[in-house]
């Protein structure tokens, strides 16, 4: 008995190490991998996510020219990239040539500040400061930067910073939008590889169920979000243009920026409207009409998003709405995405644990008390 009871002990602690042992190392894998991963995980989650969200439009235009997988994902890719690189080309040439030129009027001797105009002084709250400032960089430039030059070098180091996280976020789109175009190409068998290790990491059908709900909940957020700051920004820039406001395309991108970080176009508006009446060459009767467009166009994102937002998902609406900006502001940009998906994949667990308990009570609930008679 005694020697049972010592390899029975023997057998369970060896049993132990084996399992100890195998977890650590399983551990140390997933962490190597992690480690080795991390530095394209950001461009490989936008590149999923773009796969997931263009993959319909990959279908439509494969089904209507007739044509592979691969050349339909290639033709989406080279629109994305032109779309995207063409215009960041442009610009960034653009923005050379004028460094460039205000270089060389700097060390010519030529560099001159308009003066500013008088109603810059009726700006709120810093325009007297700005006309003042203004005003002296006019007259005498060079003493401006000499008596500000620890501002005006912080300035600069802001803005080459600005300027290479923006230059680094379009690479990354960059590159995203080709491995996209990779993923849409085979679409089939990663959807296929996908729904296998859904079943085998929650079981069943319901690692089907939920995969579909993630897939189904990023391309919610893609229109219901993204899509109606870009159809807003759209109204607006048009109602910039139709007001002839100045720098009308650069007020139609911050509404587009706006509208993305779920703040009212509001913050846009009122000030264009408040030039438009103080400021605007047109009638009284075209000021009316203009106004009553911009304030439908800056409201129409109350209309639009319940539409589009929680569209073809099993979830409500606030749901998708909460994950997405929880997520933005723990994550960034990129948890507008996984913080809405990780939340509703979150809610049906939590709804499919209740059902599962109530079905397992209710034979209980009905079932005759002890002790009574039938």
């Amino acid at each position: 008995m005694e020697d049972q009871y010592q390899k029975l002990k023997t057998q369970l602690s060896h049993d132990f190490m084996q399992v100890v042992l195998r977890l650590a190392l399983m551990l140390l894998v997933i962490w190597i991998c992690a480690r080795i991963f991390s530095p394209f995980a950001s461009i490989m989650l936008w590149a999923l996510i773009l796969a997931v969200t263009l993959y319909p439009l990959h279908l439509k235009l494969r089904d209507a020219l007739n044509c592979s997988d691969g050349r339909a994902a290639t033709l989406i890719a080279l629109i994305g990239l032109l779309l995207l690189g063409v215009p960041t080309v442009l610009l960034g040439m653009s923005l050379v040539d004028h460094v460039t030129d205000l270089l060389s009027q700097w060390q010519a001797g030529t560099l001159s500040v308009t003066p500013p105009a008088e109603s810059v002084r009726e700006w709120p709250i810093v325009g007297e400061q700005v006309y003042q400032l203004w005003l002296a960089a006019s007259e005498n430039l060079e003493a401006v930067l000499a008596d500000h030059g620890q501002e005006v070098r912080a300035l600069v180091k802001r803005g080459v910073g600005g300027t290479t996280d923006v230059l680094s976020t379009i690479g990354l789109f960059l590159g995203a939008i080709i491995i996209a175009g990779i993923m849409m190409a085979y679409g089939q068998p990663g959807q296929a590889a996908m729904s296998r290790i859904a079943d085998t990491l929650v079981g069943g059908s319901r690692g089907s169920q939920l995969q579909q709900l993630s897939v189904a909940t990023m391309r919610s957020v893609a229109t219901g979000v993204i899509g109606v700051a870009v159809i807003q920004s759209l109204l607006l820039g048009v109602g910039f243009l139709w007001a002839d406001v100045p720098a009308a395309g650069v007020l139609a991108v911050l509404t587009l920026f706006i509208g993305i970080v779920q703040l009212p176009a509001l913050i846009i508006t009122l000030p264009v409207l408040g030039w438009l009446w103080s400021s605007g060459d047109g009638s009284t009767a075209m000021n009316g009409v203009i106004t009553v467009y911009l304030i439908i166009a800056g409201l129409s994102d109350g209309v639009l998003k319940p539409m589009l937002l929680g569209r073809g998902v099993d979830v409500p609406m606030p749901v998708v709405l909460i994950g997405a900006l929880g997520g933005m502001v723990g994550m960034g940009m990129i948890g507008l995405f996984l913080g809405s998906v990780i939340l509703a994949v979150g809610y049906q667990l939590l709804w499919a644990w209740v059902d599962r308990e109530t079905a397992l009570a209710e034979p209980d609930a009905g079932a005759p008390p002890p002790g009574a008679s039938s």
